[in-house]
């Protein structure tokens, strides 16, 4: 079933100074709501559609077929059923446009302009109007709303960053943000992460992991001069790409930095290891460290130091 009733909203639409917004707002207005009668109606006339398409395109199932009474009509008729149905999705579409701005307006200054996320919630309309069962007696506005918002979660997932987030930790990110920005307002002052993770029930680790996610990211591609010609990326030094006689002499620190290691007993390595990111590339704390050999983080500081002097010795033999 084409859809073809939203399209793309360009931030630069706009007439007699009015911007994109204000014209798209004054377009759906035009359309009125539905009443309850008027949804079931072309809800029935939706349904009536798909199953004529269905009949002429073949593709009908088993269970469709078993459930309703033979059909006797020619194909005329069934193509005009199914262009009538195609025409109650878009008069659908276009009454609830406005319940779209609706909830796009309460993610507030989200990570993605209020047309994008409009954009974003229209997409979540057309499939609540395909899905939308009026046999079951909802109101299609309370069932529609669901369908925008995960929509609109979903676009700021994953058009709203740089780096793409999952959904799920999107929406705890724009829950992060929402609540300081309360507190900030409550205390007068900068909340503190404690603060924030209490009114969450979250974990402080888990609050500032969030806080960094949603930091803004800069393009490399944004321009930095007034003719576009100079990328924020062509100011960055860039970092030659090793040669293969680098890469093959890496390898050889590697396995010599291996070789050093095994001279070690089995705890004094991967202490070493893992102070020193060799194994995942990210450097371990002490009391983390502490917490797999079961001893204090004093004692792994102690086991470090004594693994250094005795590589630092091996070492010195070595070139000796």
């Amino acid at each position: 079933m084409a859809v073809t009733t939203t399209r793309r909203i360009r931030a630069n639409d706009g007439i007699e100074g009015k911007d994109a917004v204000g014209l798209y707002l004054e377009e759906i207005a035009k359309t009125p709501l539905l009443t309850a009668a008027e949804e079931v109606d072309l809800a029935q006339r939706i349904e009536a559609g798909l199953y004529a398409r269905a009949i002429l395109d073949g593709t009908l199932t088993t269970k469709e077929r078993g459930g309703r009474k033979a059909v006797k009509a020619t194909v005329e008729e069934l193509s005009q059923l199914a262009e009538d149905g195609e025409q109650a999705v878009q008069q659908f579409i276009r009454a609830n446009l406005r319940l779209v701005v609706s909830v796009a307006r309460k993610y507030g200054r989200a990570q993605m302009p209020l047309l994008d996320l409009v954009q974003e919630g229209n997409t979540g309309l057309i499939r609540a109007v395909e899905k939308f069962d009026y046999a079951k007696g909802f109101k299609f506005s309370t069932y529609a709303t669901w369908w925008v918002r995960q929509s609109i979660s979903r676009g700021i997932a994953q058009q709203g960053r740089i780096v793409r987030l999952p959904v799920h930790v999107a929406e705890q990110v724009n829950q992060v943000t929402a609540v300081r920005r309360t507190l900030e307002r409550r205390f007068n002052r900068e909340p503190e992460v404690e603060e924030i993770a209490a009114e969450l029930d979250l974990e402080p680790e888990r609050v500032l992991d969030l806080i960094r996610y949603a930091r803004d990211h800069v393009s490399l591609d944004a321009p930095v001069d007034e003719n576009g010609e100079t990328a924020l990326g062509d100011l960055i030094a860039r970092e030659p790409l090793p040669g293969p006689d680098e890469m093959v002499l890496d390898a050889e620190d590697r396995a010599r930095l291996d070789g050093m290691l095994s001279n070690l007993d089995e705890r004094s390595a991967d202490v070493v290891r893992r102070r020193y990111g060799l194994m995942d590339g990210r450097q371990a704390k002490l009391a983390d460290i502490g917490t797999v050999w079961g001893i204090t983080a004093e004692r792994v500081r102690q086991i470090e130091r004594q693994a250094i002097a005795t590589l630092r010795n091996s070492s010195a033999f070595e070139a000796a």
